[in-house]
């Protein structure tokens, strides 16, 4: 079973900046971002491969880029000019099989235990 763990998240004004990390136990084909604000469903942010033979990703947030190292099995999560309807928590999450996108919820097979990223006014 892959372990996944999150860190990065914490309390910021708005404008403001957060880089979210997270560690795979192992080598994962790709690894993604979802994020549950209060009351919400769980929405998904973004996803990279994790294969040295590609920079595939998706971003479903302008002002969120990807990032990765793969030596080290860790995906980053940049988070700029972050606004109050940010606040939520973010999961980290991967998966056996890469398909070029942000995958549906379902079909995640690993997910992180979260982190709480707050964004005041």
């Amino acid at each position: 079973q892959v372990q996944l763990e999150e860190s990065g998240g914490g309390s910021v004004q708005a404008g403001g900046s957060l880089t979210l990390s997270c560690v795979a136990s192992e080598y994962v084909p790709y690894m993604g971002w979802f994020r549950q604000a209060p009351g919400k469903e769980r929405e998904g942010v973004a996803a990279m491969a994790h294969s040295p033979n590609t920079n595939d990703a998706d971003s479903a947030e302008g002002r969120f880029n990807n990032s990765r190292d793969i030596g080290k099995n860790t995906l980053f999560l940049k988070m700029n000019n972050l606004i109050p309807e940010d606040t939520g928590v973010c999961y980290c999450e991967a998966g056996r099989m890469w398909t070029s996108g942000i995958p549906d919820p379902r079909d995640v097979d690993y997910w992180g235990q979260g982190t709480q990223v707050n964004v005041s006014s």
